[in-house]
């Protein structure tokens, strides 16, 4: 490079050069063809238009924002850059062109245009271009896509005028209506509010788990279009939605959904709702919101929001402000019955801490399914859980708090996060259960003494379950809890015996664990006793008769035997909460796991590595070869060091990779950073490092160390 008379660095200047005099190091003055390369390649939107208001240049950016390109978009006035169809406001660009050039001060300009049929707002900043006379030869735009921001503010917008406008009163009828009104103002072309029929005459709202036909009755609607043509339900009136609907599975599951309707849509609404699909098409509605009215964790009623003017579609953020606006008329209309406040709160309290999703595991099959009581003592404490532990195990827990209300709900979730944590912990079923029963007199102890507003920790009962797919092997221990059910593949289903224990919270008696073997594909039924209770018309032993006859039908899926149970032994109103989790077990075959018996050598490390790696490529995970081998030599090394007699190494491929060593020694490996000149003690941490998560468990006759890599995302599914 050279420098030119300025003494700036040009293109030819010697790069190795030393300072200018001022100390500042000389810089490469880009050429004309770089600078037309910077402008052209800037994610900005930049545009230049002559003293005749023609556009004279545009960068690639400008272009793909109207899905043009320069060369046809040169020579065209503001108001004729289109290749999509814009809104009113770009027509003004012109306007603002023309105030620059005769003013020559520069200004902002908001446009808004529709691209692909997608609204997309910029802000635009308009400077006059002068000549080095100082004449005014055109005007530059610089743009910047600003539509999330625009939508972000928008919806904000729609909040807080909800926050005023809805629930002005203590009028069911007149909440929904508020809703619906400010939902078509905003984003929506036509809403409708159906409630519960039982809530508009003032009553608890009963589930709608176990009904066909979910009936309701239309309290409000309103559209941007004259009468409402688009409802087929007047004003008024009750109609229902079958519970295999879309509508339908959305109230079942008490969650919101959103659709995009197509020709599939259709073909699958028809039978099920010929007038509903016949309406959909006449009006060319192409989007559609569900979204359930709940308040406290009780379905009222839902609201349905579609689109047929608007040419966008509902996306994520549109479902998230429908169901906060819904969320807070929801709470308006449940305002109207003060009287349930504290079981409708107990009951969004249960709801949140149960879980909602199967945990990523393979060892069983799992369903689960809970009810609250329908009385006014309020909701109680039962729960349910589904626990992955290290070496493709998985633990089932079942427990029941005594008391209702909302603190029977709060002692239930530090139950429940109790035995998550000592779970992780690894320790056996009957020693999570002497932890828990420990936890459970120091929460005792710590709580007031008046325990009349119920949920004391004291007197809780549960359920603790190990299974291992490998061995079949399933560990049990209970504190008090009902026995569980095991449905085996041949029909045969039969109470396991397990030792009492007393129920958590008593103390000075231990627990006992039982093992049993579970043959693959075996149904285990945990409970809680809401599900055998007595009534009217049957004892306890009637009942578990009538459960071992449901659990013993083979030819019902799980979800099916499921349903069967809860439609059979749970009455319409129950009084106490009900708590069923079904596990289908499952083994794993030659394929998932392998298993190698080592010698305390030395020697024996590379040979480990080499049947690891071996076995890896075997199953297709060529990817994780070279993590494995590290992990391997690491844990055999520490095994055949610190350890003992038998060494075992295992690997098994499940939701994840899993390596384990067993030895036969009880020290506790620690994970420590080694100083620069240590020779070992950096052994663990490289295992940390390259795994996803380690850790050791511990049995009557030794240690196992284990380390998890993360294979593909296994696909969740819905729990309850």
């Amino acid at each position: 490079m050279s420098r030119d008379q300025t003494g700036r660095q040009g293109p030819d200047a010697d790069r190795g050069a030393p300072p200018a005099a001022d100390g500042r190091l000389p810089v490469d003055v880009p050429t004309e063809e770089l600078r037309c390369q910077i402008l052209e390649q800037l994610p900005v939107l930049v545009a230049y238009f002559d003293q005749h208001q023609r556009l004279a240049m545009a960068n690639a950016a400008s272009a793909a924002s109207v899905g043009s390109t320069e060369a046809a978009m040169l020579g065209l006035p503001p108001g004729e850059v289109e290749s999509g169809r814009f809104l009113a406001s770009w027509e003004a660009l012109a306007d603002a062109v023309d105030r620059v050039l005769r003013t020559g001060e520069g200004e902002s300009f908001s446009a808004h245009v529709l691209v692909g049929g997608d609204e997309r707002i910029w802000q635009s900043a308009l400077s006059p271009v002068r000549n080095g006379a100082d004449e005014i030869q055109g005007v530059s735009v610089v743009a910047l896509d600003t539509t999330e921001q625009f939508r972000a503010r928008k919806r904000l917008a729609v909040l807080n005028k909800a926050s005023t406008r809805i629930g002005s009163t203590l009028d069911v009828g007149r909440t929904a209506e508020e809703l619906a009104e400010l939902a078509v103002e905003d984003f929506a072309d036509f809403v409708a509010v159906d409630l519960l029929s039982e809530v508009l005459r003032g009553d608890e709202a009963r589930s709608v788990l176990h009904r066909e036909k979910i009936g309701f009755h239309r309290v409000a609607q309103q559209s941007v279009l004259e009468g409402c043509p688009e409802s087929v339900v007047p004003l008024g009136e009750t109609h229902a939605y079958d519970r295999n609907s879309e509508v339908g599975r959305a109230l079942v599951l008490g969650e919101p959904a959103r659709f995009t309707v197509d020709e599939e849509t259709l073909l699958r609404w028809a039978p099920v709702d010929p007038a509903r699909t016949r309406s959909v098409c006449d009006n060319k509605i192409h989007s559609v919101l569900v979204v359930p009215l709940r308040a406290r964790g009780v379905t009222l009623g839902m609201a349905l929001f579609c689109r047929h003017r608007t040419p966008g579609v509902f996306d994520a953020a549109d479902l998230q402000l429908a169901t906060e606006l819904v969320s807070r008329a929801a709470v308006c209309v449940d305002n109207a019955r003060r009287y349930t406040r504290e079981r409708a709160t107990a009951l969004a309290l249960q709801r949140s801490l149960l879980p909602r999703r199967a945990a990523r595991q393979q060892a069983v099959e799992v369903t689960a399914r809970y009810l609250p009581n329908t009385t006014g003592a309020g909701i109680g404490g039962d729960w349910f859980d589904v626990i992955p532990l290290s070496g493709a195990r998985v633990a089932l827990v079942v427990g029941d708090v005594v008391g209702h209300g909302l603190h029977a709900s709060a002692t239930m979730g530090r139950l429940r996060t109790a035995v998550r944590t000592l779970a992780d912990v690894d320790l056996a079923p009957e020693e999570l259960l002497t932890q828990l029963d420990d936890l459970a007199l120091t929460l005792d102890r710590e709580g007031p003494a008046d325990s009349s507003e119920g949920g004391q920790v004291a007197g809780a009962t549960c359920l603790y379950a190990v299974y291992d797919p490998a061995t079949g092997r399933c560990t049990m221990a209970r504190a008090g809890h009902p026995e569980p059910m095991l449905a085996c593949p041949d029909g045969t289903v039969r109470q396991l015996a397990l030792p009492a224990g007393p129920p958590l919270g008593v103390g000075g008696v231990t627990f006992e664990g039982t093992e049993f073997e579970l043959p693959e594909g075996s149904r285990l039924a945990l409970y809680t006793d809401g599900l055998i209770e007595t009534t009217a018309d049957r004892d306890v032993d009637s009942a578990l008769d009538e459960l071992r006859e449901l659990l013993g039908r083979p030819a019902l899926s799980l979800e099916e035997a499921c349903e069967t149970v809860m439609d059979a032994l749970v009455p319409e109103q129950p009084t106490d909460d009900v708590a069923l989790l079904l596990a289908r077990t499952r083994r794993l075959d030659a394929g998932h796991y392998a298993s190698w018996d080592l010698p305390t050598d030395p020697a024996v490390v590379s040979n480990a590595r080499k049947r690891a790696a071996a076995q890896l490529t075997a199953w297709g995970l060529d990817d994780a070869v070279f993590t494995t081998e590290l992990v391997v030599s690491e844990l055999v090394t520490n095994a055949i060091r610190y350890g003992g007699d038998p060494i075992r190494l295992r690997l098994i491929r499940n939701t994840a990779l899993i390596c384990e060593v067993f030895d036969g020694s009880s020290t506790a490996p620690h994970l420590r950073r080694a100083r620069i000149f240590d020779e070992g003690g950096r052994g663990l941490l490289l295992v940390a490092s390259l795994t996803e998560r380690w850790g050791t468990r511990y049995s009557s006759i030794g240690k196992t160390i284990w380390a998890e890599q993360p294979l593909p995302d296994a696909e969740e599914t819905d729990l309850v």
